[in-house]
């Protein structure tokens, strides 16, 4: 087993495992920590506690300190230069007539690299863009594409429910999202009705699409010829949320609803649908 405490450097980034040491971290503390890209500030998003060695990369690494006042001025004043260096890398980008988008701009704690993050539809060749950049900041310069998705994530937005961005307020990570979930959910196939800011499938797609799958699964086939206590009929609709099935009646042509316990107590269908 092994002590940690998950430390987030992002407000919906991914959480990453740290060895506390003889520090005492609670939950929300803000920490600097030992990364792979150099010396990061972070925030205790899980307080201390223990986890195998499945649960962990190793060797983990340990956090530095707890952070002190002037280690969040140097955040605040790095957020300023990435602002400015925003700016800039805007201007070079049209003076090299580049095809892409910048999203963000990104210091490391300290400042031993400043990352662009940007868009594009393909590859592009921005070596001229970041020598002129590197003579202009003096340090290490890192561009990263990255995809839609993650730009929303970034930027942030109101979603088509009214609601900030799941991506941008609690989503740590992306789950794969497809046009079946949309078709087992009754859910309109126009992509303007299914489709985020980021112009992708929206992830709440994913939130219910378990239980719809479980009801797939326990509730009789579209067209299903069923034999109820209204005579022999087929299914003519579902509903997935509270286990009702609508069945048409052959001989007297109405339409009748059953909830799938009713079904089941008549033998319509059989219990072997059910998981």
């Amino acid at each position: 087993m092994h002590r940690v405490t998950g430390v987030r450097f992002k407000k919906t980034g991914k959480i990453y495992y740290f060895s506390p040491g003889d520090l005492n971290i609670e939950t929300d503390d803000y920490v600097v920590v030992e990364t792979a890209r150099g010396t990061e500030f972070g925030k205790a998003v899980i307080g201390m506690k223990e986890v195998g060695d499945n649960d962990v990369v190793l060797p983990l690494k340990q956090v530095q300190r707890i952070a002190t006042e002037k280690d969040k001025q140097v955040i605040t004043e790095n957020h300023e230069e990435a602002a400015k260096a925003f700016e800039l890398c805007s201007k070079k980008i049209t003076e090299h007539e580049l095809d892409m988008k910048l999203v963000d701009v990104e210091y490391t704690f300290d400042r031993n690299k400043v990352l662009f993050y940007f868009t594009a539809d393909g590859r592009i060749d921005f070596r001229n863009l970041v020598k002129d950049l590197a003579s202009v900041f003096r340090t290490r310069i890192e561009l990263r594409q990255i995809g839609v998705r993650d730009e929303a994530k970034m930027l942030g937005g109101i979603g088509p429910c009214g609601r900030m961005l799941c991506c941008s307020t609690f989503l740590g990570d992306f789950e794969p999202v497809s046009i079946k979930m949309a078709k087992d959910q009754n859910l309109s196939l126009n992509p303007t009705k299914i489709s985020g800011l980021c112009g992708r499938l929206m992830c709440c797609l994913k939130y219910e699409n378990d239980m719809y799958e479980e009801a797939k699964h326990e509730l009789p086939d579209m067209n299903e010829k069923l034999n109820t206590s209204y005579g022999k009929g087929k299914v003519k609709g579902l509903n997935m949320l509270e286990r009702l099935v609508q069945v048409e009646i052959f001989e007297s042509g109405q339409v009748v609803e059953f909830t799938l316990d009713e079904l089941l107590e008549e033998g319509a269908v059989t219990a072997k649908k059910v998981k």
